[in-house]
């Protein structure tokens, strides 16, 4: 997309905002019942000022709210259910606690709390989300963050580096000096302990059929001083009584991505073998853990070689290269060349890692960031958006606690920040449509009609491929390349397009300033909308199409028909909060049929579909 910014605040953490229908949380007019709005359900209150975490279920069923000492929770009506302090809630008195996380389980969940303390042992407690009561405590875990940082600054997907929720298990996996401890969530009850696996889990897969766990570690930020000799595993173990299997290792370090600390690794169990993807990929038989084969080369993990670093601003750039394409016999590999940097593709057999054949070297590419199978053809974009996640000093509001690292000012208000952001960008290269032939690797067809830009792809089986270049919207028959027609897309007046949403016969194109849809069959233009400006990602959630802009310090969701275009309504906020996906404020239920907005103690209920 367009270079398009957002906060994401990456603990979750709140003064929360929102006002739907532009402004009804601030006492602006009623619940919307003309077309083009949404209709609010409820208003109602947290019981405390919701600073730390404001946060729905999938469903929508239950809404929390925390402080740093305090948690409240709201049912699905709008009535609160409980409230209470953490100091009187747990038996240790546990309280301000810096890091908190939720998991959610049925119709209930966990709340998760650290509080680190200066003198004496750090405590953790559990509290059961649906009751309020406490299910256990413990001191016996120490150095589960950094000391003397805030607790924000290691998280991942919400969680601490050292704590790893194993959601099969229902259990808590922490990290501590010398072992790993798999722990009983809803207990606290420690079910194993082994030694022979060290540091934070990276990635886990979980074999239920045999109770397995594969896990690879990787060196926590809040452990780093306390290992000696820390070596890089990849394991099998018993999930009943920790057990190891096999261990195997591996070369390379495991960094997390810059804002979203989401650890750049992945593994995938297929054919009794794990495929494990950092610094290229690594195959391990399952059974035994013997390395069967690699291709070694960079991937995202130095987020493309692109740390740029200046006074008042950290940046990497992440995305760049495909992930590993997988069939039945065959995995195909984006390779970035370790001295020229062009990239290639690879193709390997699945197996043995015998090398099939290599393309052709594709020069002028910043990124290659997707590839797609189409019988006999292995489609490649060659350019496209890339991601791009840093950290700005500015001026920020201090008036909640979370993801913003502080480096001057007190109390509320505002001061210098190291403020974290998430954005695309469209990266000056050599775009292109290239199409190889499965069997040899060698180029069936190339299409290099993309000055500016080039969106990512939709593929209509095996015969048509649908692309936008900015300006023009292009459809291609696979086969022979052949231009089955375009579109110039900026007579729609909708901006340059950003991205394209497959809809049935019909495909959406995302642009700068708006959406315009165009029939697959030959490509005419079904309508334009009016302009929404500043639209910088879209969501498809259950039946329902959501478009956010995020353009000076607002967020903003649209609600809209994809059939005709039209806007269903929109949600605003100013705030912080919600879940960081949607952006500052905002929460929407797994089935994208209620939309949550936040703002300090209030909360609320937006119905999407009148």
């Amino acid at each position: 997309m367009k270079k398009i910014t957002y906060i994401i605040i990456t603990l979750l953490c709140i003064s929360v905002p929102a006002n739907a229908q532009l402004g009804k949380l601030m006492g602006k007019g009623k619940a919307g019942k003309k077309s083009g709005s949404f209709a609010t359900v409820w208003e109602s209150e947290f019981d405390n000022k919701a600073t730390r975490l404001a946060i729905t279920t999938e469903s929508g069923g239950m809404t929390v709210g925390t402080d740093e000492n305090s948690a409240s929770v709201i049912d699905s009506e709008g009535k609160l259910i409980w409230a209470g302090d953490y100091k009187k809630i747990t038996t240790n008195k546990t309280n301000k606690c810096e890091f908190q996380y939720i998991i959610w389980k049925d119709k209930g969940g966990y709340l998760f709390l650290f509080d680190e303390r200066s003198l004496g042992k750090d405590r953790v407690a559990v509290i059961d989300l649906a009751t309020g009561k406490e299910l256990w405590n413990s001191e016996l875990y120490q150095n589960l963050i950094q000391k003397g940082t805030k607790g924000e600054e290691g998280v991942d997907e919400g969680e601490l580096d050292t704590v790893k929720y194993i959601n099969e298990l229902d259990a808590f996996l922490i990290s501590q000096k010398n072992s790993v401890i798999l722990v009983n969530a809803d207990t606290g009850e420690q079910i194993w302990e082994t030694n022979r696996f060290k540091g934070g889990v990276g990635k886990y897969i979980y074999n239920a059929a045999k109770n397995e766990i594969v896990m690879v570690n990787f060196k926590p930020t809040a452990l780093g001083a306390l290992f000696t000799g820390f070596k890089n595993q990849i394991v099998k173990v018993n999930a009943k009584n920790g057990d190891v299997i096999w261990d195997a290792t591996f070369m390379g370090s495991i960094e997390k991505e810059l804002v979203t600390k989401r650890a750049v690794v992945d593994l995938w169990l297929r054919d009794d073998k794990i495929f494990m993807y950092l610094n290229g990929l690594s195959v391990y038989d399952y059974k035994s853990g013997t390395k069967l084969w690699e291709s070694v080369y960079e991937n995202d993990m130095d987020g493309g070689n692109g740390n740029f670093l200046t006074g008042k601003k950290r940046s990497k750039i992440y995305r760049t290269v495909a992930d590993p394409l997988f069939t039945k016999d065959a995995v195909y590999i984006v390779i970035l060349g370790s001295r020229d940097k062009t990239k290639y593709v690879e193709k390997h057999d699945l197996a043995t890692g015998k090398l099939l054949w290599t393309s052709e070297k594709i020069t002028g590419a910043f990124c290659m960031p997707n590839i797609y199978k189409a019988g006999d053809k292995v489609v490649v974009q060659v350019g496209g958006k890339v991601q791009v996640q840093e950290y700005r000093y500015e001026e920020a509001s201090t008036g909640a606690a979370g993801g913003l690292m502080a480096l001057g000012g007190v109390g509320n208000g505002s001061a210098k920040q190291w403020v974290p952001y998430i954005y695309w960008d469209y990266k000056t290269q050599k775009n292109s449509v290239l199409a190889l032939d499965d069997a040899t690797g060698k180029t069936a067809w190339r299409s290099e009609k993309f000055d500016k830009r080039i969106t990512d792809f939709i593929l209509e089986g095996e015969s048509q491929l649908f692309v936008g270049d900015g300006d023009e919207f292009y459809s291609y028959n696979i086969q022979d390349g052949n231009q089955n027609y375009s579109v110039k897309h900026n007579d729609a007046r909708v901006g340059k397009a950003t991205d394209v949403i497959d809809f049935g016969e019909n495909v959406v194109v995302l642009s700068e300033k708006g959406l315009a849809s165009y029939a697959k069959k030959d490509g005419k233009r079904n309508y334009a909308t009016e302009k929404i400006r500043g639209v910088d990602h879209f969501y498809i959630i259950g039946d329902n199409y959501f478009l956010r802009d995020q353009r000076n310090n607002k967020n903003i969701i649209y609600g809209i028909n994809m059939e005709n275009g039209e806007t269903k309504g929109s949600v605003q906020s100013k705030g912080k909060g919600g879940s960081p996906k949607y952006g500052d404020g905002i929460d929407i239920t797994s089935d994208g049929e209620y939309v949550f907005a936040f703002k300090g103690r209030k909360v609320e209920k937006i119905r999407v579909n009148n």
